[in-house]
């Protein structure tokens, strides 16, 4: 007979993000996340850099109005 794995219950950050839909499943999901946020900053000027399919790095610059420090 096979053993049955245990079910682990996820630290509480893991599973807001969870619920939150932050989780991400691949490298083109993150991209788009970051683009979306640039946009909705009013950013005029996007940058993406991309190594290795975004296994090593993804990073979305922009001239967004950014986050106001009473939001962080």
């Amino acid at each position: 007979m096979e053993k049955i794995p245990r079910i682990n219950i996820l630290p509480e950050d893991v599973y807001r993000k969870i619920a939150a839909g932050e989780v991400v499943d691949r490298p083109s999901s993150v991209v788009k996340e970051l683009v979306e946020n640039s946009l909705d900053a009013q950013a005029k000027k996007i940058e993406i850099h991309i190594r290795s399919a975004g296994k090593e790095l993804i990073s979305v610059k922009d001239d967004g109005v950014g986050i106001y420090v009473e939001d962080m």
